[in-house]
């Protein structure tokens, strides 16, 4: 459904419940107005959790890289494609 399917669940589960003050004898708008929000809001947090989940087994544990070097994008891959990068002495005071 997604979170788009949630939130659309969710207004109109509102709409129904707060709004629309039509009493048809054989529906309760009030329960189906409730019962929309409570499966919209379901709907966005399982799809937040699915995501979260698969956001997670995508990217994989992180290495932290030495910070002061970067891959020139022209140069080739290997030793000399790394530049260093020098910072300018700090002011003193």
């Amino acid at each position: 459904m997604g979170i788009g399917g949630g939130i659309f669940l969710i207004a109109v589960g509102a709409i129904l419940a707060f709004a629309v003050h039509v009493e048809p004898a054989w529906l309760d708008l009030n329960v189906v107005g409730w019962v929309l929000m409570l499966a919209g809001t379901s709907a966005l947090l399982i799809t937040m959790w699915y995501w979260k989940d698969r956001r997670n087994r995508a990217l994989g544990p992180m290495d932290v890289v030495d910070e002061t070097r970067l891959a020139h994008p022209a140069a080739p891959l290997g030793a000399d494609s790394e530049i260093e990068i020098r910072h300018p002495p700090a002011p003193p005071g």
